[in-house]
């Protein structure tokens, strides 16, 4: 479960992203993030773990600077015992918010899982900081992750592997590249384990900003295929084996472009 918010509507935003959000043009996902973190003083903390590319936390340093985000500080964690280090607590009580890149969110999870930073970052969306992650670093922040899967458009048995996540919303199982990987039939595979959780299948240069409110607004030149499995009227998802293609009844299907709200907790659009 999330951490608890010390008094109601403080959260800070969730703010999943599809991948490959512009990085040279309008950039309108990180301005937008860069915005919301101008409110709160201290600096904008990007941890780059998902990566093992040596210079990913300086290339999002550079691409933070280029939208006059003022302070960066890049956190390099590549073991559990960085990760552990008492001293981060000051770093995150003072960080307007938290990025997530991208890579491989395995590496997340075996790096940060249940750690002190972890902990730290899940308390600090709690108080009102914003935490954001792009491609694997936008499935890590749920608590149920895409670890993994193939993919393709008919859901199967066994086409997806779920991991424990970073906890900041039980709401949303979310994966990324959505359309450009054809990734809806490991998405809807996730949800019929689990119909209690919406999915949030966001396309490349498109984020959620989950509110407070636990509302959220789409923003982005792409997508976002919310799947409602809740009313799901039969599935043979306990008796499929491993690889048989998965019958699901009755889920809802919606898809939402820039400027579309939609409620978490009714399950339903804004207008």
């Amino acid at each position: 479960m999330p951490s608890k918010e010390l008094t109601p509507g403080t959260r800070g935003y969730i703010i999943p992203i599809g991948g490959a959000e512009d990085k040279m043009a309008d950039r309108r996902i990180l301005k937008r993030f860069v915005q919301l973190c101008g409110k709160r003083a201290g600096p904008i903390l990007v941890v780059p773990t998902a990566s093992e590319a040596h210079d990913t936390g300086q290339r999002y340093t550079d691409v933070f600077d280029r939208v006059e985000s003022g302070a960066i500080t890049v956190l390099n964690l590549q073991t559990r015992r960085q990760a552990e280090n008492p001293e981060l607590d000051a770093m995150i009580e003072d960080a307007a918010g938290v990025f997530f890149t991208g890579g491989n969110q395995l590496r997340l999870t075996t790096i940060l899982g249940g750690t002190n930073f972890a902990q730290a970052v899940r308390k600090a969306n709690a108080r009102g900081v914003h935490v954001a992650g792009t491609s694997a670093g936008a499935s890590f922040v749920s608590n149920h992750m895409i670890a993994g899967g193939r993919e393709g458009g008919t859901p199967r048995a066994g086409m997806v592997t779920l991991a424990p996540g970073l906890g900041l919303t039980n709401r949303v199982v979310i994966d990324q590249h959505f359309r450009e990987r054809d990734r809806i039939g490991r998405l809807l595979t996730a949800i019929a384990y689990n119909p209690y959780a919406l999915g949030l299948g966001v396309d490349e240069d498109t984020a959620a900003f989950i509110g407070p409110d636990n509302v959220f607004e789409v923003v982005g030149r792409g997508g976002i295929t919310v799947v409602d499995a809740n009313d799901c009227e039969s599935t043979n998802m306990a008796r499929a084996g491993d690889g048989h293609a998965v019958e699901l009844v009755g889920v809802k299907l919606h898809i939402l472009v820039n400027g579309s709200r939609f409620d978490l907790l009714e399950r339903s659009a804004v207008k």
